[in-house]
């Protein structure tokens, strides 16, 4: 090959071997964007407007789980169906909390994936218990798992199978878990956390004497998978659209502003004051 061949020839291979770069930089610049743009996605399909709940009806599949119930039976397939000690409501798929004859009924709905769940808890379960303890609410959980669906993974599911092992234990030992789960709520609610019995176990040392060979083995076997699955599917049957929602006596009560922070822990008490006396 002459020197002038070897030249163009080296020269082509160089443009190609740019052009070839650049097309890879382009190629790896549009992967990032749209990985930037489906995180982004996701957090808008969990969020209603305004960014304060997480709404039901844009998570995927949700839709149809509103319309025909949840699907999460799936998920306990072969199981047999073992309700907690200690549940409450139709068919055990309440816990409750706090005097039955109590002057006013809280309803809680929340998913144990849900942030803004964790945002409400952390800085309004010392007021809900509270209230539960001095007898002025009652507080009924009405608990969910949509976010295993629109986000992928089990940790809704899991986590709250976990927490119908605690409630098996007490009333307070379940109060004392979900504190425990909710303090320690990763900030990004596409980290499945909560989908690894490990974790859950290692998190339930935390409560004082919870972990009893009865808990270990019922967390480890998923003993309550099946209830978990009951306890999702009845969340749809009230008129909620999205997590945290509270009542009071039926009626709705503002516990997230439009900030996405939580009311304080007076503003809730002020509202919940004036539900009981509405009644």
């Amino acid at each position: 090959m002459t020197s002038e061949k070897k030249t163009v020839h080296e020269t082509c291979r160089t443009r190609k071997t740019r052009k070839a770069e650049r097309e890879t930089a382009r190629e790896r610049l549009h992967a990032e964007r749209q990985a930037v743009a489906d995180r982004a996605l996701v957090r808008r399909r969990v969020l209603v407007a305004g960014g304060a709940v997480l709404a039901l009806t844009l998570a995927v599949g949700a839709g149809i789980a509103i319309g025909a119930g949840s699907g999460e039976a799936d998920v306990a397939e072969g199981r047999p169906l073992v309700i907690p000690a200690n549940a409450t409501g139709k068919d055990g798929t309440l816990i409750t909390l706090g005097k039955p004859d109590a002057p006013t009924t809280l309803d809680v709905y929340e998913d144990m994936r849900c942030p803004y769940c964790a945002t409400f808890e952390q800085k309004l379960g010392p007021t809900l218990k509270n209230l539960a303890e001095s007898g002025r609410a009652r507080i009924d959980f009405h608990m969910a798992a949509f976010l295993d669906k629109s986000l992928g993974g089990k940790g809704s599911k899991t986590s709250l199978a976990a927490l119908g092992a605690a409630l098996n234990e007490s009333p307070d030992k379940f109060s004392a878990f979900h504190a425990v789960l909710y303090a320690a709520h990763p900030k990004d609610e596409t980290d499945d956390v909560f989908g690894s019995t490990a974790k859950l176990l290692d998190l339930a040392d935390q409560v004082p004497g919870l972990r009893t060979p009865a808990f270990n083995k019922a967390v480890k076997e998923g003993t309550y998978l099946p209830w978990a699955a009951e306890v999702a599917d009845a969340f749809y049957a009230d008129d909620v659209s999205g997590t945290p929602t509270v009542k009071a006596n039926g009626k709705k009560l503002t516990v997230i502003g439009e900030d996405g922070e939580a009311v304080s822990p007076q503003d809730f008490t002020r509202q919940v004051d004036a539900a009981a006396t509405a009644k």
